[in-house]
Parts: C-alpha cells; sequence; structure tokens
C-alpha cells in the first residue's frame, strides 16, 4: 500500500481475474514481468517481483501448483547464460514460504517432467521464454506446449501486456484466462485516468524522443488541461519554434509533426522557459543556465532550468490527476538530475492523485526515495504508454470477458 493508495478511483473492468474462477488444487500457468536488472547473478531490482507476489501468494493460499513463466532481456531466440532466470528463482525463493523449483526451459521434456513431480503449493520458474524464437513470434505451437502444462493461465505481466507474444496472447488461446491482481490494478488506474480523470488534470512528458510520445500528446489534447514538456522531446519542439538547438539531441524528421502538435494542444502545450545547457554529453562538462531562445554551438541542453521547475511546480500544485511519463533531462548525470529530481519532488507533495509510468520515470522517483509518496508507480512504461495513447493491449484483450 503506497500512501496515497486510498484516493484510487477504479473504472469499469470488464475481463475476470483471478477471483472470479476456481483455482484450488489446480495447475495455474502464471505470466509475470520478471524482467529485472541482473548484475553478477544477483538481483539489482526486485519492484518487479515484489509486484506479482500478491497474485503469486493469494494462488499458493488456494493450494494451486504454479507454473510461473517470464522473459529477460533481449536474447533474440537463443539461449544466453546471462539472461538466464536462475538468479529470479534463487531470489524468490527466499522471499516465499514455499519452495521454488528452476527449470533450465519452458518448452520440451524438462519442464513436463517437472510440473508432473509439482505437488500443490509448490512454484515452478520456467526458463526465460525469449530462449525460443517462437515467443515474440506468438507462434501456436510453442503456445499450446506451455498451456499444456496447466489447468488454467493467468497474465500478471503488464509489462509484456502491449506485445502479443505467445507466453501472454498466445496460450490464452488453449486454456482459461484471467488477469492476476497487479494487472487488474495497472489497467483500473490507467484506465480510470484516461477515461474519467479528475481535472485540472496534468500530463508530464519527457523523455529522449518526440516520435515515440506524438500519439500519447494527440490522444491527451482533448482530455488534459496541461501538458508539461521536458527532457529531450522539448528540443524538437523548440527547433519547430525557430529556436537555434546547438548540439542537443533533436529528430529532425518530426519538426513538422512538432509544428502540428503545437498549434492542435493551443495553450495546453507548456514548454520549459530556461535550459541548462552543457559544453559536452558528460557529468563534468561545464554548465550554465540560459534561456531556451538560443543555444550557442558546441552546447547542449541536458535539464530544465528553475524558472521553469517554479512554473512547473505552480501548475502541479493547482492539479487533481498528474501522470509523468519520462524524465526532464539525462538524469543519469547527478549534475544534470535536478529538474527530474525536483519534479519527483513535487509529486510527491502534491495532493492530486499521481501516476507515474514504467521506465526511467519510476527509476528517477525511486532514487528520489520518493516511491511511496506517489499514488501509482506503473511496472510498465511501454504498456502504460501504450494505454495513454488510447491503444488496445493484446495481453489483456486475450483475456475472458466477465
Amino acid at each position: 500500500m503506497t500512501s496515497k493508495e486510498g484516493k484510487k478511483a477504479m473504472n469499469e473492468f470488464n475481463k475476470k481475474t483471478i477471483k472470479d474462477i476456481d483455482v484450488k488444487e489446480k495447475r495455474v500457468l502464471v505470466r509475470v514481468d520478471f524482467n529485472v536488472p541482473i548484475q553478477d547473478g544477483k538481483v539489482e531490482d526486485d519492484t518487479r517481483i515484489k509486484a506479482a507476489l500478491p497474485t503469486i501468494e493469494y494462488l499458493l493460499d488456494k493450494n494451486a501448483a504454479l507454473i510461473l513463466t517470464s522473459h529477460l532481456g533481449r536474447p533474440k531466440g537463443k539461449i544466453d547464460p546471462a539472461l538466464s532466470l536462475l538468479p529470479v528463482a534463487e531470489y524468490l525463493d527466499q522471499l516465499l514460504d514455499t519452495k521454488v523449483t528452476f527449470v533450465e526451459d519452458c518448452l520440451g521434456d524438462k519442464p513436463k517432467k517437472a510440473v508432473k513431480d509439482l505437488e500443490f503449493g509448490e512454484v515452478l520458474l520456467l526458463e526465460n521464454t525469449r530462449f525460443h524464437e517462437g515467443e515474440k513470434q506468438n507462434d501456436p505451437g510453442m503456445a499450446k506446449e506451455l498451456a499444456g502444462l496447466a489447468d488454467l493461465f493467468v497474465n500478471d505481466a503488464f509489462g509484456t501486456a502491449h506485445r502479443s507474444h505467445a507466453s501472454n496472447v498466445g496460450v490464452a488461446q488453449f486454456l482459461p484466462a484471467v488477469a492476476g491482481f497487479l494487472l487488474e490494478k495497472e489497467i483500473k488506474y490507467l484506465g480510470k485516468t484516461i477515461k474519467n480523470p479528475d481535472h485540472p488534470f496534468v500530463s508530464i512528458l519527457g523523455g529522449a524522443k518526440v516520435q515515440g510520445k506524438i500519439k500519447v500528446i494527440r490522444n491527451l489534447i482533448e482530455k488534459v488541461d496541461k501538458i508539461l514538456i521536458g527532457g529531450g522531446i522539448a528540443n524538437t519542439f523548440f527547433l519547430a519554434k525557430g529556436y537555434q538547438m546547438g548540439d542537443s539531441l533533436v529528430e529532425e524528421d518530426v519538426v513538422g509533426l512538432a509544428e502540428e502538435l503545437i498549434k492542435e494542444a493551443g495553450d495546453k502545450l507548456i514548454l520549459p522557459k530556461d535550459v541548462v545547457i552543457a559544453d559536452g554529453f558528460k557529468n563534468d562538462a561545464e554548465k550554465k543556465t540560459i534561456s531556451v531562445s538560443d543555444v550557442p554551438q558546441g552546447w547542449q541542453i541536458l535539464d530544465i532550468g528553475h524558472e521553469t521547475i517554479k512554473a512547473y511546480g505552480e501548475i502541479i500544485h493547482k492539479a487533481k490527476t498528474v501522470v509523468w511519463n519520462g524524465p526532464m533531462g539525462v538524469f543519469e548525470f547527478q549534475n544534470f538530475a535536478a529538474g527530474t529530481f525536483r519534479l519527483a519532488e513535487l509529486l510527491s507533495e502534491s495532493k492530486a492523485t499521481s501516476i507515474v509510468g514504467g521506465g526511467d520515470s519510476a527509476s528517477a522517483i525511486r532514487k528520489a526515495g520518493l516511491a511511496n509518496q506517489v499514488t501509482h508507480i506503473s511496472t510498465g512504461g511501454g504498456a502504460s504508454l501504450q494505454m495513454l495513447q488510447g491503444e488496445i493491449l493484446p495481453g489483456l484483450d486475450a483475456l475472458d470477458n466477465v
């Protein structure tokens, strides 16, 4: 539970969940999102693992036998020992009161034998689904083989809900298929925000590329009161307004689209007033804060400035709903992280329902130590973006309707 958990308001959710079916003493295939950072054989960030625990523990309490599947990284359909889920299995074993067994493949004889030996109340974690090309191809043969291991399918992987793969969409064609608690929670938070937000509704969009946010901006223009822009995507909007950007990251091929968005959004689209520029892309580069009108050659924008933070803070303070996706600068560099971290603080101080998209925004909130001070942090960056674009998520669409 986060400190603002009580503020949530649910919209309609028309998919069956694990509470709608009898899972007692059933073999349950659960698609989780254990795509977590691993360093030297150890899990570095357990956020996604812990997010799956409510579903896993509910099923174990019902004495179900659990077969967990997940991908990790991008092995491109080949076995890569560095992307094995073994460290995740070892970590999960420490978190749960029951035995967790790791299976060295997700297809073939090994998982079949392991499932045959599996007792109710125990857990199997199968090896990385992306070690097989059939995963990303949503191969029916792979999907059918995975489905053959279980009686029921539960999708609790919001992080891959925007993908149409064998382990989330394919298996749903062969088994009764329902949502887990995490998937349900994510859809209800984001769904309610998009369909029926409390106003003033403010969206904060950052990150490197406009191209990935164009559909989001277009979908939100009619819904939001303000869209606050930061990060690398602001540079392309500045270029569209005729400003010199020096050596800043820009997407010249979408400048025309940026011009259109500026016209469509009108005074809803707010760009930074001042920026922090650097004479190189490195933490110890020389830096200074200037207005956005003229970035010198040899310099590049790496953060938003104090006046922008102040202006954005005033808008956030009045908001009742805020959705944030994308950092305000290169926050990986400590000297250019002030804008992103100050924005995180402003969001934590706000009384608004605050939803943070996955990826870098979620990482920034956690690094700032403010994860418990926002309403909801999404576990899926790409999936949350697709929802903000107003598009259907294949992983959700494939589940059984109520």
